[in-house]
Parts: structure tokens; sequence; C-alpha cells
């Protein structure tokens, strides 16, 4: 049987990337439970990841003193994951295409344009240092465009 219940977490952990795959582990096994489709899991696995690493990497600059708000909150039907730094920000707007020719051997970039496609819904905040991310753990296809 599928555990029904909704399950809701905040915690704030330091600028620290030893902390993405504790964290991570503890969302999928959320998501395992509910017997979430592997590739849903992969999806969320490595958005979030790639959002927890640009927040301490970009947002608070390794900054030890300085941590990241993790919310999320998962039920039978979704999840929605909120990771909050303490930088300054960034518009997404301004983040290259790495798909465009110009870009292709950037390194920078990559991260976002794959959230963007792997999560069903994505936003940020005005100031540019939150992101809002969800996602249907029903098995169908499709994601939004980063454009």
């Amino acid at each position: 049987m599928i555990p029904t219940e909704k399950i809701t977490k905040k915690l704030d952990i330091p600028s620290d990337i030893g902390y993405i795959k504790k964290v991570s582990r503890e969302i999928l096994a959320h998501l395992q439970r509910l017997k979430v489709d592997k590739s849903i899991q992969f999806d969320i696995r490595l958005s979030f990841e790639e959002a927890l690493r640009n927040a301490i990497e970009h947002g608070n600059d390794y900054k030890k003193d300085l941590s990241v708000a993790v919310a999320y909150e998962v039920d039978a039907e979704s999840i929605e994951i909120e990771i909050e730094d303490q930088g300054r920000g960034f518009d997404v707007k301004k983040v290259a295409d790495p798909r465009d020719e110009e870009n292709i051997m950037k390194e920078s970039g990559r991260g976002v344009f794959l959230i963007y496609k792997l999560m069903d819904k994505v936003r940020y905040n005005k100031k540019g240092n939150k992101i809002i991310m969800s996602k249907s753990l029903k098995n169908v296809s499709g994601g939004q465009d980063a454009d």
C-alpha cells in the first residue's frame, strides 16, 4: 500500500556541498516509499542537487557561516521544493541558453536549463536567490521549455 500522507519538511543547512547527497537521499527515500517511477526520481534528484549546489556555490560562495534554507512538501500526487540562499541573487533571464552555438563550450548555464527541462514548474523570486520547483509524481511525459 502506498502512503497517502503529506510530508512537509524545512531545514537550514550550511553552505557545504557535503550536505547535498544527504538531503537528496532523504527526499528520495520519501519518493521510494511512494513507489514513484525511477525516471521521475532521477529528474527530481538531478534538479534538486543542481539547485542546491548552485545555492551553495553561486549564492553563498561556499561561505559555511551562511545557510541555505531547504523546504519540501511531498504527497502521492506531487513534490514541491524550495531552496533559498543568502546571496545577492541573479536574473534567471540573463542565463545564456547552453544550446546556442556561442555558449556550447561554456561551463555555466546548463544546470538551470536542465532544471527547467526536468521539472514541471520552476520559478524564482524577484531577487533571484530562491527557486521553487515542482513535479507531478504521476508517470506523465513533459516539462517546460527553458525559454
